[in-house]
């Protein structure tokens, strides 16, 4: 597997990630006996300049948790700081058009035909 080195601007590396992070562990629950259920093996990072908060319990390993939740961060940075290129304005085709305006004059036809007939006209 084959990991992308490209940086996303304004994301961090998770080196420099750690730095950057509020850590916080508590006992998780569920599955694994009583290693997992009396530890305090889940972590809880948040970071402090945005306030984005992952948790991860998925492991015993509070070192495995703790890595996983710097991945999972490092992942929701990358989406807080993504910015789509500007769209490029574009015209309507011809066919478009021409069923626009078709559709136009249909309209004014209608209220066209709507009128009350004078009497004097024929």
């Amino acid at each position: 597997m084959s990991e992308d080195k490209t940086v996303t601007t304004g994301v961090p590396d998770l080196e420099q990630l750690e730095t950057e992070v509020e850590v916080s562990v508590y006992q998780a629950s569920g599955p694994g006996g009583q290693h997992r259920n009396r530890t305090y093996s889940a972590v809880r990072l948040k970071h402090i300049p945005t306030g984005i908060v992952v948790t991860a319990a998925d492991s015993r390993s509070q070192l495995r948790n703790r890595k996983i939740a710097l991945e999972r961060l490092a992942r929701r940075l990358a989406e807080h700081y993504h910015e789509d290129p500007p769209r490029k304005p574009t015209k309507k085709g011809s066919p478009v058009r021409r069923r626009e305006r078709q559709d136009r004059e249909k309209e004014s036809q209608k209220k066209r035909l709507r009128k009350p007939v004078d009497p004097t006209d024929s």
